[in-house]
């Protein structure tokens, strides 16, 4: 392994270990000051606008071009995420019998599109880093039809769902940041590049502080109801890993991008789902989101450790040829 390579793979353990750590303070400091950070719950839309901005910032033309240049494998792994996740998500809510209020949050999450923290771990997985960049990057510009329009086919059940309401603050809080991002890194890419290294630790504050104040407004209903939740998370998630490899192995993919495509459509943008369920059902639909946001990390960097120690038999697509494409996108988480 190059000395490049092994900086970046240094950085994304880092990262991988240490993100998960800072999004629980956030949850522990929700719990412990609900009321004032309660008392700032306005502010999720504008946080989470921020994340997507700095996500934006670190994609390039070529992420795009990589899209364009062999679109079909990209759209079958955008398939894949939009129908396993949202499909698993309603089994769970009918295995566990939610509440509706609870329910409404773990189908949010479903509906929501691939994390960008899915390209760190799929790095230390030694998967296709610049087919999971893609996957990701496709998923978010997709999400503003597509996650309001499953959310109202799946969740209208449960509640009412306003779906020219949330597509719109899907374009306000996601697409319009992400481009705006993108505007930037076209037109101040050095700036850019000297800002990289804080980038993701920026986007893991900003994480931190959105999940402190979710689990603010769901202190009480996470002492009651807490335990069910958890549950519900780590078998959505736990399912989206497991079908997220079949499908790839369904696809005939190469190992490389099965292992990609496994987190891309397991680890969700939960700080949307977050964001959507505070701004349009009641405090207890962020719940879900919240502690996906710990919990997929957690699961991500795990099944990582127990994938890198088996090496891809596509050894077009490992990790020493997908160096430069890992450091110009791990900073995305």
């Amino acid at each position: 392994m190059s000395n490049a390579n092994s900086r970046a793979a240094a950085s994304a353990r880092i990262t991988v270990i240490v993100f998960p750590l800072i999004i629980l303070a956030g949850g522990a400091c929700g719990i412990a000051w609900s009321g004032p950070l309660h008392a700032v719950s306005a502010a999720v839309p504008y946080l989470l606008g921020g994340v997507m901005f700095l996500m934006g910032i670190t994609l390039s033309s070529a992420d795009f071009a990589r899209i364009a240049h062999r679109p079909l494998p990209v759209l079958a792994g955008v398939a894949a995420h939009y129908t396993i996740m949202p499909a698993t998500a309603l089994a769970v809510c009918h295995l566990l019998r939610l509440p509706p209020q609870i329910a409404i949050g773990v189908i949010l999450v479903g509906c929501a599109p691939s994390g960008t923290a899915s390209n760190v771990v799929t790095f230390l997985a030694k998967g296709d880093v610049a087919f999971g960049v893609s996957v990701t990057t496709a998923s978010t510009l997709a999400s503003p039809v597509l996650t309001p329009l499953l959310t109202w086919l799946l969740a209208g059940r449960y509640l009412s769902v306003p779906f020219v309401s949330m597509l719109l603050d899907i374009v306000r809080t996601v697409l319009v940041p992400v481009c705006a991002g993108v505007l930037v890194h076209a037109v101040a890419r050095p700036v850019v590049a000297k800002l990289r290294p804080v980038l993701p630790w920026l986007a893991a504050a900003l994480i931190a502080f959105l999940v402190a104040v979710v689990m603010a407004g769901a202190h009480d209903v996470l002492l009651t109801a807490g335990l069910s939740v958890v549950l519900a998370v780590i078998l959505h998630n736990g399912a989206g890993l497991a079908l997220g490899h079949l499908a790839g192995k369904a696809m005939r993919l190469p190992t490389a991008q099965q292992r990609a495509l496994s987190f891309e459509v397991a680890m969700q943008n939960s700080g949307l789902a977050a964001t959507l369920a505070g701004a349009y059902f009641t405090p207890a639909a962020a719940l879900a989101p919240a502690i996906f946001s710990v919990w997929h990390n957690l699961s991500g960097a795990v099944l990582a450790g127990i994938y890198a120690g088996r090496r891809p038999r596509d050894r077009e697509h490992s990790n020493d040829q997908h160096s430069n494409e890992m450091k110009e996108s791990w900073a995305q988480v």
